[in-house]
C-alpha cells in the first residue's frame, strides 16, 4: 500500500502531491491492479489534512480511470501506468543512486540536486525534441 508523504514548500497542492505519488507508483509498479488505496480516514490520521483533499485527489485519480471507488469498501487501482521499461528501472536505479551519492559528496544539497537535475532533464527534452 502507498504511504503518501506531502512537501509544503514545493508549491504544488497537497491534493496533486498525491495524484502524482499515485501515478509514480503505478509508473513503477509498486502499486498493481487490484491493490487498495488508503482510505479517507487513514490519510487523513496520517498527514492531518482536510478529508476533502484526499477525496479531491482520489476522484482526480477516478477521473483519469486509474482507481475506482467502491461504496463502503475503499478506492481501488484499475489501471496500470508501468510500460515494459519496468525491466530496465533497476539498474538506471543503481546508477542514478550512484550519481546522488557523487552530488552528495560534491557538497550538493536537496535543493541543489533537484535544480541541477530539472534543468538538464528539461535542456535534454528541449534538444530531443529539435
Amino acid at each position: 500500500m502507498i504511504e503518501f508523504h506531502l512537501d509544503g514548500r514545493s508549491g504544488v497542492s497537497p491534493y496533486l502531491q498525491m495524484v502524482q505519488q499515485v501515478r509514480h507508483a503505478l509508473r513503477l509498479g509498486v502499486l498493481r491492479e487490484g491493490d487498495q488505496l488508503p482510505t479517507v480516514k487513514e490519510v487523513v490520521a496520517q498527514l492531518a489534512i482536510n478529508a476533502n483533499t484526499v477525496l479531491k485527489a482520489y476522484r482526480e485519480l477516478e477521473h483519469e480511470g486509474l482507481v475506482a471507488a467502491r461504496p463502503g469498501v475503499g478506492t481501488f487501482v484499475t489501471a496500470t501506468l508501468a510500460d515494459t521499461s519496468l525491466a530496465a528501472h533497476g539498474p538506471l536505479r543503481m546508477e542514478l543512486q550512484r550519481w546522488l551519492a557523487k552530488a552528495r559528496r560534491a557538497g550538493l544539497d536537496d535543493e541543489s540536486i533537484e535544480a541541477l537535475f530539472m534543468t538538464t532533464f528539461r535542456t535534454f527534452a528541449q534538444e530531443d525534441i529539435a
